[in-house]
């Protein structure tokens, strides 16, 4: 598995960067022009969670409200990226 292109990954992370509450991954989808399985790609690479012994940048959570995905920027996504 190889790493996303940098610039969807930017567009991605600038994107939920305007939502502070989250967003719902179909939504996030469509905003970003986007096929599904490149976000998830792109999502894994951002997480929290290990892909294949290489830990996750932690930059994003995605989280299940009331039976919908929601993707939200992490608390160390916020201090990185919202602050200078």
């Amino acid at each position: 598995m190889t790493s996303p292109q940098p610039s969807f990954a930017e567009a991605l992370l600038a994107e939920l960067a305007r939502h502070p509450d989250g967003i719902d991954l179909a939504r996030l989808r469509k905003r970003l022009d986007a096929r599904m399985s490149l976000l998830m790609r792109t999502l894994a690479w951002l997480g929290e969670e290990s892909i294949g012994g290489v830990e996750g940048a932690g930059l994003v959570r995605v989280e299940t409200r009331d039976g919908t995905e929601i993707v939200t920027l992490t608390q160390r996504a916020r201090q990185s990226i919202l602050q200078p």
